[in-house]
């Protein structure tokens, strides 16, 4: 039996798409907004947006996504509930962070159909807010899982920092004491500073992702925006929009770069050494705009959002208009194609034992759209890299999250094991999953 919120949001999509003449994707388009140069085409209103969720499957025993004949993948971990962001440990321990979002309030008609409609396609499935602690075992025996830090508030983002570990909540970036070879920790934590959302209320992107400096000595924090376009008013998106650096020592902090809707997965490019980050662009304008993209930061940088997309594309919707910053808004370095909801983001290493159009570049992990007719994203991709900088289209790497209509899995974050193999978070199949080279180990 369908529930009656689901029935009714369901209705009144099928008549926004009427009203839209269900307005589908180029397919031509989307393959050609990858890269630097991507086609934007012209922007669209709409009553109500075009929605196309694809309904949260399961997978069978024994099935799995789909790599490469050069690739194998398997199962690490299993069981979990909605693993988001998977964190290697020195020591070959596994975090994978469990969590989801708390309850928002509705604040515009749109959003009483689309949680219902996001929940339908597997982004409110129960999550278990903690850190399990998996522990690969050798000779293909099954890995070790115990809860490692319990009854967290919708945490997202980890960073071990010497014998510091520390977590990002959706309102509180949080430091606790750790041992190397722990598989729990019970001591209380000490709360550094509070993070937007700390006041209970609307708290609409709500993943904190985080990121160490390289000598430990900052921690960079990935806000994202209170809403689509400011639509909640400018007031609700103080240190929003934003990547913030935050002194590890006192807990003060400054923006380090805005204007990102909402940056996800900052990592260090291993030979320029620079800041990248994954980012989620505006919606409700078509089908085919905003690309989501990946981008070098710039310290001080502005990335257009809310008053521009691409550069000096505007916004019309955003009022009042601010061409001061439109002027010097930054071009993303690479876009991913429109509403592919990329989060998840690593490097590959040098010495990397996966294929060699893999070893320099970086994986992306793409949850999949919800708004777009066909469907894009639900994949990892990996976007080759030359000199510190993307040079070519991207690679599949890791498919078949959605098959006949419904998804299987969705892929959320990316990590390397010791070994250098890929792991990914898949939050609907409940699943971390570890992608090697055919043959190996």
């Amino acid at each position: 039996m369908i529930h009656p919120v689901l029935k009714s949001s369901v209705l009144l999509i099928a008549a926004a798409c009427a009203l839209a003449a269900c307005d589908k994707g180029d397919p031509v388009r989307q393959a050609s907004q990858y890269g630097n140069g991507p086609d934007l085409p012209a922007a669209k209103n709409y009553l109500l947006p075009p929605m196309k969720v694809a309904p949260a499957g399961s997978w069978k025993q024994g099935e799995t996504p789909v790599v490469p004949a050069t690739l194998k993948i398997s199962a690490l971990a299993t069981g979990l509930m909605h693993p988001r962001v998977v964190y290697p440990l020195p020591n070959g321990d596994i975090l994978v962070v469990e969590s989801n979002g708390p309850s928002q309030p509705a604040m515009r008609p749109k959003d009483l159909i689309m949680g219902p409609i996001q929940a339908y396609g597997g982004s409110a499935a129960k999550a278990g807010n903690r850190i399990t602690l998996v522990r690969p075992a050798a000779g293909g025996a099954p890995a070790q899982q115990t809860v490692f830090l319990d009854n967290l508030k919708s945490p997202f983002g980890v960073a071990l920092v010497g014998n510091e570990l520390y977590v990002a909540n959706a309102d509180a970036l949080m430091r606790y004491p750790y041992n190397e070879g722990d598989t729990k920790i019970s001591a209380p934590g000490t709360k550094i500073l509070d993070l937007p959302g700390a006041d209970g209320k609307l708290n609409h992107h709500w993943t904190k992702s985080l990121l160490a400096s390289p000598d430990g000595s900052k921690l960079y924090v990935g806000v994202g925006s209170n809403s689509n376009i400011t639509e909640n008013g400018m007031e609700a998106e103080m240190n929003r929009a934003a990547i913030l650096e935050v002194d590890r020592a006192s807990g003060a902090f400054r923006v380090f770069a805005s204007g990102l809707r909402n940056p996800n997965s900052m990592q260090w490019e291993p030979s320029s050494k620079a800041m990248w980050v994954v980012v989620n662009e505006r919606d409700e304008i078509g089908p085919d705009l905003v690309p989501d993209y990946l981008t070098s930061v710039r310290d001080g940088g502005f990335y257009g959002w809310p008053y521009s997309y691409y550069g000096q594309h505007v916004d019309p919707r955003v009022q009042p208009q601010r061409p001061d910053l439109v002027a010097r808004a930054l071009v993303p370095d690479y876009a991913l194609g429109s509403h592919v909801a990329s989060l998840g983001l690593v490097f590959n290493r040098p010495d990397s034992p996966l294929p060699a159009n893999m070893r320099e570049g970086a994986f992306v992990g793409e949850h999949g759209s919800w708004d777009r007719d066909p469907p894009s994203g639900y994949k990892v991709v990996f976007v080759p890299f030359q000199n510190g900088k993307p040079a070519g289209k991207p690679i599949d790497v890791v498919t078949g999250f959605l098959t006949g209509g419904h998804a299987k899995g969705r892929p959320v974050g990316l990590a390397l094991d010791s070994s250098g193999a890929l792991l990914v978070a898949d939050d609907v199949g409940n699943t971390v999953w570890r992608v090697s080279a055919a043959g190996a180990q």
